[in-house]
């Protein structure tokens, strides 16, 4: 595949022939543009700008949309088209954009308040009104999003190149009511309703785990009852606390009296820690879940499991729930609920990967709360899972 920068200048040179602009002139127009940062956070940005000022000649040019380009995003709006001849949103490279700069959008990708023309959207669920320890998972999509600047476009451990299969972008976050936990639910299931019924595949920023139990309604009405990979340390199946039905501990308890789930396809990963009764995993067993213990994921690959996960889930829709609890505190500090001896970060994408080929239409990344982690590498951890579920969606194809 020919270098982007050698294409791009071969571009641009074209465009100041075309219109017999020297370099010096080029640059004129281009600082007298005053546009806004976030049109500056793309590599073809320069070309965009002069394509602005001199749009009769950019019209003529190969893979120009004049559409995209007049609906250049100035942190809202239509997403926009770069001048590659991709009809994709590409997130800018730190070879040409400095990191620091621009709308900390995640992994810088262009902003739109709606979901539609998109195939998969990363949207914030900026809640923790359910945490039932410590706080501050409502910071979680923020922090997330500063450390995605750190993601590039390729993996190739796995050959994915979601940013040419896809059309991404970011759509923000859900307007959430922090005084009541189930306004916030509704409010987040109606938001969901609309990207589901977008066509678009939502990759979700928490919040605490509370927010997956709306999501899902949004989901299963459209997909009907869904399996589900769940990574967590805790089942999140209890049915109440101190008095109260809704909350980070009962999402998947909720979701099974509300027939949200297809509980013969549902696995838990990374489960543990102490109880209050001598059997806690008894009610998922008796609902058909397949729980797998951390202890029994120590020292070991769990690419043999993602293999009898793939034929448990078959063809049908499935959703991606990870709690960043379920990763080792040692990778994972910055959660409310942390618990000892947990899953590694090598584990954790064998596990998503191992969904690669299966029916996806949702995923979250949850729990992570910032403050308890002063490196940042939670929300790291976080932004680089997200990418590992963006590319195993499916028509994402490999290079």
């Amino acid at each position: 595949m020919e270098p982007l920068f050698v294409r791009g200048s071969q571009l641009l040179w074209r465009m100041l022939c075309k219109e017999r602009l020297c370099l010096r002139k080029f640059s004129a127009t281009f600082l007298a543009a005053k546009l806004q940062p976030p049109l500056l956070s793309s590599p073809r940005a320069s070309p965009c700008v002069w394509a602005t000022a001199h749009p009769t000649a950019a019209g003529s040019l190969p893979g120009f949309h004049r559409g995209g380009l007049e609906s250049q995003l100035a942190g809202h709006g239509a997403p926009r088209r770069f001048l590659t001849g991709s009809s994709f949103n590409m997130p800018p490279s730190a070879e040409f954009v400095a990191r620091p700069v621009g709308i900390s959008s995640m992994m810088k990708l262009p902003v739109q308040t709606s979901p539609e023309g998109l195939d998969a959207a990363f949207v914030g669920v900026p809640l923790d009104t359910g945490t039932s320890n410590r706080p501050g998972a409502r910071f979680g999509p923020r922090h997330i999003r500063a450390e995605s600047v750190l993601v590039k476009t390729c993996n190739p451990s796995t050959g994915a190149a979601p940013f040419h299969s896809l059309m991404v972008a970011d759509i923000g976050d859900v307007n959430v009511n922090l005084y009541n936990l189930q306004d916030s639910c509704r409010q987040i299931r109606e938001a969901y309703q609309k990207i589901v019924a977008a066509g678009c595949i939502p990759l979700t920023l928490g919040g605490d785990h509370t927010i997956t139990y709306p999501i899902l309604q949004a989901v299963a009405e459209k997909h009907g009852p869904v399996g589900l990979v769940h990574v967590d340390a805790h089942t999140d199946t209890g049915d109440t606390a101190l008095g109260e039905k809704i909350q980070h501990g009962t999402p998947f308890r909720r979701c099974v009296d509300e027939g949200l789930l297809d509980c013969k396809r549902v696995v838990q990963i990374g489960i543990r820690g102490s109880s209050y009764t001598p059997d806690p995993y008894k009610y998922c067993r008796d609902q058909g879940f397949r729980v797998v213990l951390a202890e029994d994921c120590w020292l070991k690959s769990l690419v043999p499991l993602m293999g009898e996960v793939r034929k448990q889930m078959g063809d049908k829709a499935i959703y991606i729930s990870f709690d960043i609890d379920g990763l080792d505190p040692a990778y994972a500090p910055g959660t409310g609920a942390p618990e000892i001896a947990g899953l590694t970060p090598a584990q954790a994408l064998e596990i998503i990967r191992g969904c690669k080929g299966l029916n996806i239409v949702g995923c979250d990344l949850v729990e992570i709360a910032p403050i308890y982690d002063a490196s940042g590498n939670t929300a790291l951890m976080g932004a680089y899972l997200l990418f590992e579920m963006l590319c195993a969606l499916p028509r994402v194809k490999t290079m």
